[in-house]
């Protein structure tokens, strides 16, 4: 009788093989095969936003994961269709997801599945979502699928021109004149906006009716400031030499996109654009300024792309994820755009570049300020990257070569950069030495997480090795995608266990990193917190829920 309590039992705590469902739990079987909790269909919502589908995961294909999560997203919109387009709305206007594409998607549906209400509040939505042409454009290009060209969705589009400021609305039909098989020629002849003013009725003429409009091609630069813009863009189209180009781009702050490409090799074009680019634009172009000779060593355009990444407020403003960083810390620092999957012995020199040192180091910085301000726990932490198999498959937002074991490395950085008392571990059916400290740059991070061996998955490690070492901690914060199954204890048995031997309160926090419905966090323990990965408000919800203020 002893042995057997010994077996099952262990602290007091019930000890369940994870290929078994808790007794008396509501438990479901993961897509491993071990047992977790469902999360509820908002908190799987909000996965799905920040992380998307795209790439699948490890134990789920891309279109069983895609096809979950709009399962997932048409019971939201029965059952609160109110809430589930703020949510959209929230998420996107936020910055809080890497990308725009899960919440474009997720408000076609609502304009398309909802009931009347919904619908409405869903197209009201679109510009606070579709917020560049490009959105615009994607947007229309799902919702074809899924409904007709209604009065309501006609209304929509064309509300997205006729409510912006005529030279807001000249730099959109600029710089993004086509995407995704869309021209603003496509979208203005299905919604058949009426203008709203003079300048506006001459916008819809250039785009629906070039031939009949005279004052582009003209010499003579028209008065209205809008109409100027799209003036500057006709005649840089046809620039002879580059003084001329200069000009235009300094006087008119054309963007990259309004230029012809044989000028976009040229340093003074670069460091012309440079003056007023856009951050996000700036962040993607570091390669390209590099590659022409704008962005060496010592030059003023280093000092100046240093300031501006440096600059908390202006990322901000940007909404500059952390993920768009990294992705950009890794692309420049390797020193060549990693596309197509080939390495850069395979580049040709035309798409390579030597990266500046001091400009990876600001991103590395940067990467921190995008997260939104940060007030330490000061509990005892314990920081454990689940590096298994499944975590190796799969793609975070999307972005090719970054899986959410890497991903989840740099996440955590966040956290060690933060609390002045920490423990990095990594573990898979076994604990992994792991030799990362807060001040090790994120691509060093990253590179080290790669070279781990893969393994089965436990996320019951953390809290075994630490009752077994003796350690005291008062959070653990597990990054994993919660697809458990190897181990003969539960996370949350081996929590419980944990607390009751050593008598610390301690807490699990548990941050997803795949837009699956799974979690090893109990859903009835308060102790217990599930994040999205790469949300940029879950490191403070993370520290207050440390401090007990949650």
């Amino acid at each position: 009788m002893k042995k057997y309590l010994t077996q099952v039992m262990k602290h007091n705590v019930i000890r369940t093989p994870q290929s078994k469902p808790i007794p008396g739990s509501n438990q479901v079987s993961n897509s491993a095969g071990g047992y977790s909790w469902s999360v509820d269909t908002w908190e799987q919502l909000n996965r799905f936003l920040i992380l998307g589908s795209e790439g699948g995961s490890y134990y789920a294909t891309e279109q069983t994961l895609s096809v979950e999560n709009a399962q997932n997203l048409l019971a939201c919109i029965q059952a609160d269709g109110a809430r589930t387009v703020q949510t959209i709305v929230d998420v996107s206007q936020g910055g809080r997801a890497p990308k725009n594409d899960a919440a474009i998607f997720a408000l076609a549906l609502a304009a398309s599945a909802g009931d009347d209400a919904t619908r409405r509040l869903a197209l009201n939505a679109v510009p606070a979502v579709c917020r560049t042409a490009t959105h615009l454009f994607s947007f229309v290009d799902v919702i074809k699928g899924m409904r007709g060209w209604g009065r309501g969705l006609r209304n929509a589009i064309g509300a997205w021109y006729t409510e912006k400021e005529t030279r807001k609305l000249a730099y959109q039909v600029v710089k993004y004149r086509q995407r995704n098989g869309w021209t603003h020629t496509d979208t203005l002849r299905k919604a058949h906006p009426q203008p709203k003013d003079t300048t506006q009725g001459e916008i819809f003429k250039w785009i629906t009716r070039r031939d009949k409009v005279t004052w582009a091609d003209s010499k003579t630069e028209p008065e209205d400031e809008a109409l100027q813009f799209i003036w500057a863009f006709e005649q840089v189209q046809s620039a002879q030499n580059v003084q001329d180009v200069l000009r235009l781009v300094a006087e008119y702050d054309l963007p990259r996109g309004a230029l012809p490409t044989q000028w976009l090799k040229t340093p003074a074009v670069w460091n012309a654009l440079l003056q007023t680019m856009p951050m996000t634009a700036m962040i993607r172009n570091l390669g390209n300024m590099s590659k022409c000779g704008l962005l060496v060593p010592g030059s003023d355009a280093e000092a100046l792309v240093i300031e501006r990444l440096g600059d908390v407020d202006r990322l901000h403003r940007a909404r500059i994820h952390p993920l768009s960083v990294l992705t950009a810390m890794r692309v420049y620092a390797n020193g060549y755009a990693m596309r197509g999957g080939y390495s850069r012995r395979q580049a040709t020199n035309d798409a390579t570049w030597s990266p500046v040192p001091r400009v990876v180091d600001a991103l590395d910085e940067a990467f921190d300020l995008a997260f939104q301000t940060i007030t330490p726990s000061n509990k005892r932490t314990m920081i454990a990257l689940d590096v298994s198999g499944s975590m190796g498959g799969g793609m975070i937002a999307g972005i090719p070569n970054l899986s959410p074991r890497m991903a989840s490395a740099a996440m955590a950085m966040v956290t060690a950069r933060t609390e002045p008392v920490y423990h990095f571990t990594a573990f898979q059916h076994e604990m992994m030495p792991l030799n990362i400290r807060a001040k090790m740059r994120l691509d060093t991070v990253v590179n080290t997480i790669s070279g781990l061996p893969f393994g089965a998955t436990d996320c019951a490690q953390p809290m075994l090795y630490a009752l077994d070492k003796g350690l005291q901690i008062d959070t653990f914060i597990v990054y994993t995608d919660n697809e458990t199954w190897y181990g003969q204890v539960h996370p949350a048995q081996a929590l419980q266990q944990y607390r009751n031997a050593t008598g610390i309160p301690a807490r699990l926090i548990v941050v997803g990193m795949v837009a699956n419905r799974f979690s090893i966090a109990d859903p009835n323990d308060k102790g217990m917190l599930d994040v999205v990965g790469f949300d940029t408000a879950a490191p403070n919800v993370m520290s207050a829920f440390a401090r007990g203020e949650l």
